[in-house]
């Protein structure tokens, strides 16, 4: 999300960096770019007016810091902007209602919501620890009953059983009736959409909503419809009394521009961002660190709850003990690294989260992306397991015959033995020289990474004030 957006804005601010001060002619151009980056995003044309009306004010009025030059001033005074466009604080989900707290979905047909509810599911039984129920009331698409049933199964939570013979007002009264019954401490309710806002849907909805009286009532939408997301969440805040936005299918969107106009446009705020398919793949939207991504500064705090997360730190621990007494690093543990990072929302999500990955994203993305990691994964798997504990008996027949068994080339497998030599290399380095060796490559990496806005490697410091 946002790589079009990124590389056009780094372009862009390099050009001020090297500024002795900042003065209204030498920001214009900056400004006039900035003004185009975002347009091209697809970020709506109030919205951008605002934007850089605002930042050119910030930019003109404030104090310049005697720990940053003007060119970081201008990129602080932009982030700033971006942030404040964006919702400024995160906007949490609240709950505070006599159980079940009820949290209706409402959007148009295919933005998401069925998957969404699942996705919401999963997060409040596992972050929040709530015991959560769903309900469809979806009576005019019956496959988004059974497809709810099917994801509350995968997700490990309960759903109310719906019938297409009902109406959605009755099933989701008996669904809130149980809710109360069973002691859920919240209740879920996926209404039907539509495929354009119509008064038969508003009016279906205004019902429910007034019958249920939900604590949250969520507007879903597809992060690909650009700024139209703006305009239909504004049709329908106009109609409900919406407190939040699910913004989905971020990851497939390049562009960025509904996540910079929702809030500015409907007031608002977006509580959570769907970033892929998986029913894992909602995070808490947080206006800061989707800011830093977009100014190619990476987010590293939300890479870190990823790890803390999804890592397996038992596991980690018995590799590091394994090469520090020489064990070796086998192609078994190169699976294992290759599993992890797949929990972790695989590369592309662990590229997006990198500083400075912004300037490099084609190149990079176009070498290592996850099918290529699924084709890794496939290779290794394909062999025996002789081969994968001594990689070096593979010769021009054995990787013929894998290359066969994974539906690959024979130049993949020759790729996948040079990337795993690299990477035992490395371990047997960090297994020598200990864990200061890694701090200091990876304190090498962050610091080339930063370099990705103009080379300031002190960008990070200024937003601690």
């Amino acid at each position: 999300m946002f790589d079009n957006l990124t590389q056009r804005l780094n372009r862009t601010l390099k050009n001020i960096s090297g500024q002795g001060r900042i003065t209204e002619d030498n920001i214009k151009d900056t400004l006039r770019e900035v003004r185009t980056a975002l347009l091209e995003a697809d970020v709506a044309l109030p919205v951008v007016k605002a934007f850089t009306s605002r930042v050119k004010e910030r930019a003109l009025g404030q104090e310049v810091s005697l720990s940053l030059s003007p060119g970081q001033e201008f990129i602080k005074c932009v982030y700033n902007e971006l942030v404040s466009t964006m919702g400024g604080e995160t906007a949490q989900i609240n709950l505070s209602h006599q159980p079940p707290a009820v949290i209706l979905l409402a959007g148009l047909q295919g933005a998401g919501k069925t998957t969404s509810a699942a996705k919401l599911a999963l997060y409040l039984k596992e972050k929040l620890k709530k015991k959560v129920l769903m309900v469809s009331v979806d009576t005019y698409r019956p496959a988004a009953m059974d497809q709810l049933k099917t994801l509350a199964l995968e997700v490990g939570v309960d759903c109310y059983p719906s019938t297409p013979d009902e109406t959605p007002l009755n099933l989701a009264k008996a669904a809130l009736n149980e809710g109360k019954l069973r002691a859920y401490d919240v209740l879920i309710v996926d209404t039907a959409g539509r495929l354009a806002v119509d008064d038969f849907m508003m009016n279906e909805v205004k019902e429910l909503n007034s019958a249920l009286d939900p604590i949250e009532t969520l507007f879903v939408v597809d992060a690909m419809t650009g700024q139209d997301a703006a305009n239909t969440a504004k049709a329908f805040s106009e109609a409900l009394p919406l407190t939040g936005v699910i913004l989905t299918k971020a990851d497939g969107d390049a562009r960025g521009g509904a996540a910079l106009s929702v809030k500015e446009i409907t007031g608002k705020p977006i509580k959570f961002i769907g970033m892929g398919e998986k029913v894992a793949a909602l995070e808490p939207f947080h206006p800061d660190r989707i800011a830093s991504r977009i100014l190619d500064m990476g987010d590293l705090l939300s890479l870190i709850e990823d790890l803390q997360q999804h890592a397996d730190l038992d596991n980690a621990k018995k590799m590091a003990d394994k090469i520090r007494k020489g064990e070796g690093f086998t192609l078994d543990d190169f699976l294992d690294q290759i599993a992890q990072m797949k929990k972790m929302g695989g590369m592309s999500s662990l590229l997006d989260k990198l500083p400075g990955m912004g300037a490099m994203a084609d190149q990079i993305k176009g070498q290592i992306n996850d099918k290529m990691v699924l084709h890794m994964e496939a290779i290794i798997l394909s062999m025996t397991k002789k081969e994968r504990e001594h990689p070096e008996i593979i010769k021009a027949s054995r990787k013929k015959r894998i290359a066969m068994g994974a539906g690959v080339k024979v130049q993949e497998v020759n790729q996948l033995l040079r990337q795993f030599e690299t990477t035992r290399r490395m371990m047997k380095k960090f297994g020598k020289g200990g864990m200061r060796k890694m701090a200091g490559a990876m304190r090498g990496l962050m610091g080339g990474g930063m370099g990705g806005m103009g080379g300031l490697g002190g960008l990070e410091n200024m937003f601690r004030r």
